[in-house]
């Protein structure tokens, strides 16, 4: 994180709702060892997962301490005073848009509150508290993945990018794809951490909704993080098309079935390709591997082509998520941060009952796609909340949709020419 995300004070107003109930909000040292591991704790409670070991608290600190901004709710009279009642963890990171661009955005994760202190308002004080800091470094866009899909269209974030889960009987499959040219290998971690985060960075411009990522996201996904059990079981391989150069990896790990050895379980963590070729070599692989009855896949694109691939269409079960929730909060800044799909003026009136975002603005978009923002008093060709506008900011929801759940009003049609794009956004990570 920069120093000036660092240094920024505590949210003022956030900071006086809580004091009035006698709690404390503030920034957590991350530096410091043991108010990291104080945090860290809390967070790790508020998600029902298991108590870490100091191992763990170790790498953590080390991956995570210098380079987030730590907010905690502090209550001085609870059982373990040290320890936050409730947590964030942010950070500034580019989430691409439509155009082969990137927005600078506020990245919003370990949002928990500790049961002894629901229902007192501490969640819509540190939210509202991150997007009043986001804006204060001039960050137009707040994001975040969700574990719970009910909290957040309050403070006006709205689903931009689904996914899927996969489930796949490979007895049923038979590979009707390209067939690869390249070569796929066996890699450790480490062999793939340069040459795998490259492909990566190749990757995600090419994908509205992809978020910049490393340190602690890029070790997790490696299996690299000392102390964690659940890394000794990954496997990984990778993707050199005909000349050796690496174009793709898949990151897995196998699961027995004790009453059948033939019949292991495949869940597929990662899978990305920078080609078509690659792409196909690395689901082959993944399909027809020995002893292997079901391949599991976690957060795949909604566009998946390897459908398109096998032989037998429904040997795929799909089940769909909403996965990466965003919030505009500078209309000019976050819409002349991409480009658009029809040239032309478009007015937008957005509803903001936080107020960051409300106003009647007008995008005047060239040729290019590139387009102006500005506020107008012009009469509006569509009205929408925030929410809204997060849910069309990437282009992946059309507004015929949004007008028909009653979210829009307006001409549907122009915004779909304006704001849908080519591509499925995506998100392959959580955060």
């Amino acid at each position: 994180m920069s120093t000036r995300s660092a240094d920024l004070p505590i949210d003022e107003t956030s900071r006086a709702r809580l004091a009035a109930q006698g709690l404390r909000l503030a920034v957590v040292d991350g530096t410091d060892a043991a108010a990291y591991e104080a945090w860290f704790r809390a967070e790790t409670r508020g998600f029902h997962n298991a108590t870490p070991t100091p191992e763990t608290i170790a790498t953590r600190h080390r991956l995570l301490g210098k380079d987030r901004r730590l907010v905690g709710v502090f209550d001085d009279t609870a059982g373990i005073p040290e320890q936050p009642v409730a947590t964030t963890i942010c950070w500034p990171a580019d989430l691409t848009v439509p155009g082969r661009r990137a927005v600078p955005a506020w990245a919003v994760s370990g949002v928990t509150v500790a049961q002894t202190h629901r229902r007192r308002g501490i969640a819509r004080a540190l939210v509202e508290a991150e997007l009043r800091t986001a804006l204060a470094q001039d960050l137009p866009v707040a994001m975040l993945t969700v574990s719970e899909s009910t909290i957040y269209s309050r403070f006006g974030y709205s689903p931009a990018a689904f996914a899927r889960d996969l489930t796949i009987s490979t007895r049923r499959v038979r590979w009707t794809g390209p067939e690869p040219r390249g070569r796929v290998q066996l890699v450790t971690g480490e062999q793939l951490r340069e040459d795998g985060l490259a492909i990566v960075e190749r990757v995600r411009l090419g994908r509205p909704g992809e978020m910049s990522y490393s340190g602690h996201l890029w070790t997790r996904q490696l299996g690299l993080a000392p102390g964690d059990a659940d890394s000794r079981k990954l496997q990984i391989v990778r993707y050199d098309d005909p000349d050796g150069v690496p174009q793709g990896f898949a990151v897995y790990e196998l699961v027995e079935d004790p009453a059948d050895y033939a019949d292991h379980e495949l869940k597929l963590h990662t899978l990305v390709a920078a080609t078509t070729d690659a792409y196909a070599g690395l689901w082959r692989y993944v399909l027809e591997m020995d002893l292997v009855a079901t391949v599991t896949a976690h957060l795949r694109p909604v566009d998946e082509p390897l459908r398109w691939m096998i032989d037998d269409f429904r040997a795929v079960r799909v089940n769909e998520l909403d996965h990466l929730w965003v919030r505009v909060l500078d209309v000019p800044a976050a819409l002349a941060a991409r480009t658009y799909g029809a040239p032309g003026r478009l007015v937008i009136a957005i509803d903001d009952p936080l107020g960051f975002a409300a106003g009647t603005w007008a995008v005047d978009v060239a040729d290019t796609g590139e387009a102006t923002v500005r506020a107008t008093d012009d009469p509006a060709d569509a009205s929408m909340s925030v929410n809204a506008l997060g849910s069309l900011y990437l282009g992946g929801v059309p507004a015929r949709t949004l007008a028909a759940a009653g979210l829009l009003t307006g001409d549907a049609e122009r915004l779909d020419r304006f704001f849908r794009a080519p591509v499925e956004p995506y998100l392959s990570i959580w955060f």
